[in-house]
Formats: C-alpha cells, sequence, structure tokens
C-alpha cells in the first residue's frame, strides 16, 4: 500500500468562519480517505502569546458585539494595502517559529490555508527553507473578501461564489482560481425526515405539532439577543422558541430572566452546542447574524433564514446574496422581527415563496468535491 500524503489545514480562530470549513473537510478526509490521505488542523496560533491571541482573536470576537462600528473601521484602514502588509507582517511573527516547526517535522505534501493572516507565513517559511510544496489558499468569505487576501504573488486560489471567481480573474494578475458550492460539514448535505423531525422534537421536549422558531449567532451567540427574544416573547406568537446563546455567559443569564419575567415555558435556552444540525432541522424559521457558515448552513437544509444584523463590507455580499435571490429576509430593525416572523409561520404561500427560491437556487454542501479536489 502506497504512503499516506500528508495535508496541512492552517487556521486562525478569529470567527467560526475560518475554522468551520477546515473541519468540515478534515473529518471528510478522515471518514472517505483514511487509506490514502493524512489531513491534520494547525492553529497557527498554538504557541502564540496569549496576548497576542486575546488581541486578534478575543478582541474579534468582544468587537463584534460591543464596538462594531470600530471593527469596521479597523476593517476599513486595513484596505489600504500599505496598512494591510504592515499589519499582516507584524502578526506573522508571532506565528513563524511554530509554523516552521511544524512544516519541517510533517513535510507535507500540501499546505492549505484558511486565514488570510497565516498566508504571509507560510510564504516565508517555505521561500527560506527552500521547500518546493504546494499551496492552496481557501478564501472563506464568499462574497467579499478583504484584500488581506491578495498580498502574496501567485496564489492558488479555492473560491466559494462564481462572483469572486470572476472577480480575481478579473484583477489579471493571473492567480489560478477554481470555484466551489460553499463547505460545511457534511452532515449538512442532507435534511432529517419528517418521520426523524417530529422524533428530534420529542427528544427535545418540543411540541412536534407547533412550528419552531430558532435564534442563533455564531459561538457568541446572536448580537441584541435579548431585545429580539424579548419582542417575539412580547408578540405572543404560538410557536415553540429555541435559542442559542454559544458561550456568551451575559446573553444566557438575560435570556434566563426574559423566561422568568415572561413566563416562557415553551423557550428552551442551550449554551454552547453540538447539535446546531438537529435544531436548525427541527426549525421553520431561524432568526440570525449573517455569517458565512451559518448562513449556509440554513440554506442546505432548506430553511428560512431572518437576519437583522451583519458586519460591514465583510458580511455585505452575504446579506446581499440572501436579499437578490430572495432567500431569506434582512431586517435591522428588531421591533418588526416579530410581524415577519408571524408571518412566515401562518401565511403559507409567503413562507413557500423563500422555500421555493432556495430549492430553485439548488444550493449544495462542496465538502465532498473540495475535498476531493485538494486530495488530487
Amino acid at each position: 500500500m502506497s504512503e499516506k500524503k500528508k495535508y496541512l489545514f492552517v487556521y486562525l480562530k478569529t470567527g467560526g468562519g475560518h475554522l468551520a470549513p477546515a473541519r468540515a473537510i478534515f473529518n471528510y478526509m478522515n471518514k472517505h480517505f483514511s487509506d490514502t490521505a493524512e489531513p491534520k488542523l494547525i492553529y497557527g496560533f498554538e504557541k502564540t502569546p496569549r496576548w497576542v491571541q486575546f488581541i486578534i482573536e478575543d478582541g474579534y470576537r468582544m468587537l463584534q458585539y460591543t464596538g462594531k462600528w470600530f471593527f469596521e473601521f479597523l476593517y476599513a484602514i486595513n484596505k489600504i494595502p500599505l496598512v494591510a502588509r504592515v499589519t499582516c507582517n507584524l502578526i506573522a511573527p508571532f506565528m513563524k517559529k511554530y509554523l516552521e516547526e511544524v512544516i519541517l517535522k510533517e513535510q507535507p505534501d500540501k499546505i492549505v490555508i484558511f486565514h488570510f493572516f497565516c498566508i504571509i507565513p507560510v510564504f516565508k517559511i517555505l521561500r527560506k527553507n527552500k521547500l518546493s510544496i504546494p499551496v492552496q489558499t481557501v478564501i472563506t468569505d464568499p462574497f467579499t473578501p478583504h484584500p488581506m487576501w491578495f498580498l502574496e504573488k501567485r496564489q492558488d486560489f479555492i473560491v466559494f461564489s462564481k462572483d469572486l471567481e470572476e472577480k480575481i480573474i478579473k484583477m489579471k494578475k493571473n492567480y489560478p482560481v477554481k470555484n466551489f458550492p460553499f463547505v460545511i460539514d457534511d452532515k449538512f448535505s442532507t435534511s432529517l425526515s419528517s418521520d426523524k423531525i417530529i422524533s428530534v422534537k420529542k427528544r427535545f421536549e418540543y411540541d412536534p405539532a407547533k412550528k419552531m422558531i430558532l435564534i442563533l449567532g455564531g459561538g457568541d451567540g446572536i448580537p441584541k439577543g435579548e431585545r429580539i427574544l424579548e419582542k417575539i416573547l412580547e408578540a405572543q406568537i404560538n410557536t415553540e422558541i429555541g435559542i442559542v446563546c454559544g458561550k456568551n455567559e451575559v446573553l444566557q443569564k438575560g435570556i434566563e430572566n426574559l423566561k422568568k419575567r415572561y413566563k416562557a415555558d415553551h423557550l428552551k435556552i442551550y449554551s454552547y452546542v453540538d447539535f446546531i444540525y438537529e435544531l436548525i432541522n427541527i426549525s421553520n424559521v431561524v432568526i440570525t447574524k449573517c455569517g458565512a457558515s451559518t448562513i449556509m448552513e440554513i440554506l442546505n437544509l432548506k430553511k428560512v433564514p431572518v437576519v437583522n444584523d451583519y458586519i460591514w463590507e465583510q458580511e455585505q455580499g452575504n446579506v446581499d446574496y440572501l436579499i437578490d435571490k430572495k432567500l431569506g429576509i434582512y431586517e435591522p430593525k428588531i421591533e418588526k422581527l416579530p410581524g415577519i416572523v408571524k408571518k412566515l409561520l401562518e401565511d403559507e404561500q409567503f413562507y413557500l415563496s423563500y422555500k421555493e427560491n432556495i430549492l430553485k437556487e439548488k444550493i449544495n454542501n462542496g465538502v465532498k468535491e473540495l475535498s476531493e479536489y485538494i486530495r488530487n
């Protein structure tokens, strides 16, 4: 039997959008190509001082929830090529030593990058050690990628939309680019059957006869989650409600107080969970923010997303995609959410118009296709 080929998937934890595709491909390869492939997830900040992780990763999360305007300012100023290059070159040394140790030790057959901060250190290591290891860069933002993805010349890009593929070709910088459907965990490729949905509802103690609203964001819950839930509870919609708070303990405490105040026995509260797949399957409407992975999980399972919040520019393309294709609803005014949700749950024609658009879009999970492409 031939020796297994080694693949290093290099990522950071600035939001779940970079790790989720890497983990999905990692899991798929381990499940289907275990006899020929040896994938490894490599966290770029594994041996980086904690204060650096705090500024880059925790700071990213905190700003999204408590200082979004400042995050958007930093995002905008780093679009200036000189500022972007300085930022990336300042961060690169904190990863370079560890990544160099891993690359020299593993001698991989291929490196796949899932975060723009990892690009410069990886290419510097390869040049310094005169290594000719193939590198592929997965741009995890499907529509509006930050210019930091393009600081290194002669990259081999993998993208998740035809629009982005065409934008890169128009740059005329001769980047090889290949387009795939957005990658999420393999289980999201198939929805649960009607019988299975009833079974899961019973297991999670929901009334199978009632429709369900699911409220979720990323790992830190949905911004303004308390206000959103309070407006939904005030509206007294005859439905079951589930809310995922993630690791946001402040949000969870506030939600628990709301449950007591409104005597909301029909409300289930979750912290960080590993059964989002099941929760989306049993829901009818999902109130969420517009992170790419979450939106694509919802659409792959043919559910209707109602988006209340997004990060300017970074997630702008995701919102535009939903609106242009009429796959979901964007409503930034929290007080209008109950009316929209009520209409989706009670007006069958209105609800089906979105479901039909989702089906027409033929949204697929690209994990199988992309895993095979990387392997070959």
